[in-house]
């Protein structure tokens, strides 16, 4: 049985809205009851409207939230007793259902009622429940479903078959429960589970008492090894990763035909035991295991018929073999299915499944990578538990399309803002603890991009994710210290975004260090600190860029971050113009080198920037000083005059530059130079 969460201290005495808040966060907390997103809850309660006089409303889940997060705003209200009436009709469209319910509407601002609302109304409760437990879909999966509740349940339950939600639906649910008053619960074909109580607590324990009974069950009757025997062991996480260095790139360009993804991989113990079992396959092409599934893993996901001993190159042309294929099949399925004005949606996989690797998931976002990755944990815990039950169906590819091309299933995208410039997009950025790096990193997660923060400083680079994360979304920083003049170090941070998003379309190489001294005073190891950072630095950071581009197949975008003094050398600053120009030949060499292959590099040259700069910070010039035998006073000195400029540059100014050659606004240049000097310095290029 689930673990019931009910904590009278802090549970709502009103049972109105917000013990239906309550309740469903407790009923969303625990995803083997209710999917990410999936699920509703309901309440009839007495409120007094803007007249002063009572109404019964139904408070019910808005269309598109998640039970585990929801608040007393994501509920919809409507007047009970103009929506009951519909029960008494023969049919009712989709359509006409959605425009009367919005006439019903009690309180405006709010969301939009569940596409089940009628289900809440026409059960006459005051609380109602309807989750998609894995226990629950796996008894109304089953070949003989009907039966198998009734050695459950007896005559505690009702079961209806599937048919899509809607008014019909809803209808026969109501029926069920109203001429039968010693139901307990509703099972649905294929679909879920309905509960309901006259509290919000009893009616939440009734929904896990059902849940628990089928649990038990399953429990008696599950064999040992519900997938037969391991057919093929999870490799060795080191070997796997390997491989996954390679895999993945290739996995992306291949998916990234309509728009680039994230992919994010799985290697949980139940998704290894899933992929190397003799019974995977086949129940993996069966179909989903529930209809909210649809939207996010497909109808199937792409299973990749390979064995370890095959080796890796048979590994990678299979992947590119099998994405093209999965395509092809999708397609057919689309236009087999489609009614006019239907728009396909990417028609490459969100669930590709490898024996001895592991499950890895695709998205627009890491959000969307993982809640593809939820459902199919779910997925694969309902054929677990169908083995109990002696199999598992699921719908046909019509009412699978029915349902995942469904215009009341789509609303809920509609709800998503407008995708921004740089949607799916991952970006490498070197500095980005502070100053240029990170206001880049901002700029680009603005838009949309998933971005690795590399730099020296570990504890910066975290600061920076995390803002990042909070501000825009799960995985949107992601924060690597790395010494740019290390090779092992970059190439180690390449790997580990690899490992963590997919890849990388957007590489800024940004590191720097700044000295200042005339040459007979300049130091062996001044001169050598800024060759190796601002040239050694950003060749490897570029070396590696290239590699992993060629690999992805979809081009690439590296912008340097070079200097007014590539171009006009400083005074005093013979070791750090000296390697600013380097930098910025590197970047019109790979240009050329790079242009065949879709790979774009472009410089920026910032001159006088100010403010947020680590080099600008007391402590970093003290450290600056003592590591190369400057004067401090000196050097303060100098600082202190550059701060007394009317150049009226800052790292957001650069940002821009920076987020212009990586966007399609840039698209047809390459080897560009940009100036950001304020206009009034000279930083131009001769």
């Amino acid at each position: 049985m689930p673990k019931n969460l009910w904590d009278d201290s802090s549970a709502p005495a009103d049972e109105g809205l917000v013990a239906v808040t309550y309740r469903s966060r407790l009923l969303g907390s625990d995803r083997s009851v209710c999917n990410i997103y999936g699920g509703n809850t309901s309440v009839k309660s007495k409120e007094i409207d803007h007249l002063g006089r009572p109404v019964e409303v139904l408070w019910v889940k808005g269309s598109g939230s998640d039970l585990a997060t929801i608040t007393e705003r994501g509920f919809a209200g409507l007047k009970l007793d103009e929506v009951l009436p519909l029960f008494a009709r023969y049919s009712m469209t989709d359509e006409e259902m959605v425009a009367y319910l919005e006439r019903t509407t009690f309180e405006p601002g709010r969301p939009r009622q569940s596409i089940e609302t009628l289900l809440h109304a026409f059960v006459p409760a005051p609380h109602v429940d309807h989750t998609h437990p894995d226990a629950i879909i796996a008894l109304a999966c089953a070949p003989n479903g009907r039966e198998l509740m009734r050695a459950v349940y007896g005559d505690r339950a009702a079961w209806v078959d599937y048919i899509r939600p809607g008014f019909t639906l809803a209808q026969q649910i109501g029926q069920a429960v109203r001429e039968n008053p010693a139901v307990e619960c509703v099972v649905m074909g294929k679909h879920g589970l309905v509960t309901w109580g006259d509290t919000s607590r009893s009616c939440y324990e009734q929904t896990l008492k059902i849940i628990g009974e089928a649990e038990e069950y399953i429990r008696q009757h599950l064999p040992a090894q519900p997938f037969g025997s391991i057919a093929i062991p999870p490799l060795e996480p080191a070997q796997r990763n390997e491989l996954l260095l390679q895999l993945l790139p290739i996995l992306r360009g291949a998916c990234s035909a309509s728009g680039p993804v994230i992919l994010q991989v799985t290697t949980d113990p139940d998704v290894l035991e899933f992929v190397g079992s003799r019974a995977g396959h086949a129940l993996s092409q069966v179909g989903a295991a529930c209809p909210d599934h649809l939207v996010h893993t497909k109808r199937v996901p792409l299973w990749v018929d390979w064995r370890p001993e095959e080796g890796a190159s048979a590994l990678f042309e299979r992947c590119r073999v099998e994405i093209e294929q999965f395509t092809a099949q999708y397609q057919a399925y689309f236009e087999e299915h489609a009614q006019v004005g239907d728009r396909m949606f990417p028609p490459v996989p969100r669930v590709i499944l490898i024996p001895g690797i592991g499950m890895i998931t695709s998205g627009s976002d890491a959000q969307a990578a993982d809640v593809s990755r939820q459902l199919y944990h779910r997925a694969i815990a309902v054929m677990r538990a169908g083995q109990a039950f002696g199999g598992f169906t699921s719908l046909s590819p019509a009412e699978s399309f029915a349902v995942e091309y469904w215009p009341l299933e789509l609303y809920k995208l509609t709800l998503k803002p407008a995708p921004r410039e740089m949607v799916g997009k991952i970006a490498l950025v070197t500095g980005g603890a502070s100053g240029i790096g990170r206001a880049v990193a901002r700029r680009l997660a603005q838009e949309g991009a998933h971005v690795a923060i590399v730099d020296l400083n570990c504890e910066g680079a975290e600061t920076v994710a995390t803002e990042l994360c909070n501000r825009y979304g799960l995985a949107r920083g992601l924060a690597l210290q790395c010494d740019v003049t290390c090779e092992e170090a970059v190439i180690s941070a390449f790997q580990r975004t690899i490992l963590a998003y997919g890849g990388v379309d957007i590489a800024v190489n940004n590191a720097g260090i700044a000295s200042s001294a005339p040459i007979e005073e300049t130091t062996l190891s001044m001169w050598e600190r800024n060759q190796n950072v601002l040239a050694t630095g950003y060749f490897l950071v570029a070396r590696e860029a290239f590699r992993l581009w060629r690999a992805q197949g979809t081009g690439g975008n590296l912008i340097f971050v070079a200097s007014k003094n590539s171009v006009v050398a400083g005074r005093n600053a013979a070791a750090y113009s000296a390697a600013k120009a380097a930098e910025l030949h590197l970047a019109r060499c790979l240009a050329e080198e790079g242009g065949a292959a879709g790979i774009r590099v472009n410089s920026v040259l910032p001159d006088a920037v100010l403010q947020g700069s680590s080099i600008w910070d007391g402590r970093w010039r003290a450290e600056r000083a003592a590591t190369y035998g400057i004067n401090p006073e000196e050097l303060e000195a100098y600082y202190r005059a550059r701060t007394t400029l009317k150049v009226n540059v800052f790292p957001e100014d650069i940002a821009e530059a920076i987020f212009f050659f990586a966007s399609r606004g840039s698209s047809k240049t390459t080897g560009g130079v940009l100036t950001v000097d304020g206009g009034v310095a000279a930083a131009y290029v001769r």
